[in-house]
């Protein structure tokens, strides 16, 4: 894959840009078998409603969270 970047727009923006490796399409299905095979779910620490999403935050930066922080509408 390749594109064009204009590096000035760039850099006068401060941008900074990275990459990730997250595996190939293969392992991707893999994991998901997996997930299924052995009936994993996430643990979920806490529900907030939409409301709640000011304490949610403050709850995740707070790092106090064992599992999923989760928002219901």
């Amino acid at each position: 894959m390749s594109a064009e970047v204009d590096l000035v727009a760039l850099m006068g923006k401060s941008v900074r840009i990275e990459a990730i490796d997250v595996g190939s399409r293969e392992m991707f299905e893999a994991m998901n078998k997996a997930i299924e095979v052995h009936a994993m779910r996430p643990v979920v620490d806490r529900v907030f409603g939409f409301s709640e999403l000011r304490e949610a935050l403050n709850y995740l930066r707070e790092a106090r969270h064992f599992g999923k922080i989760c928002l219901r509408a």
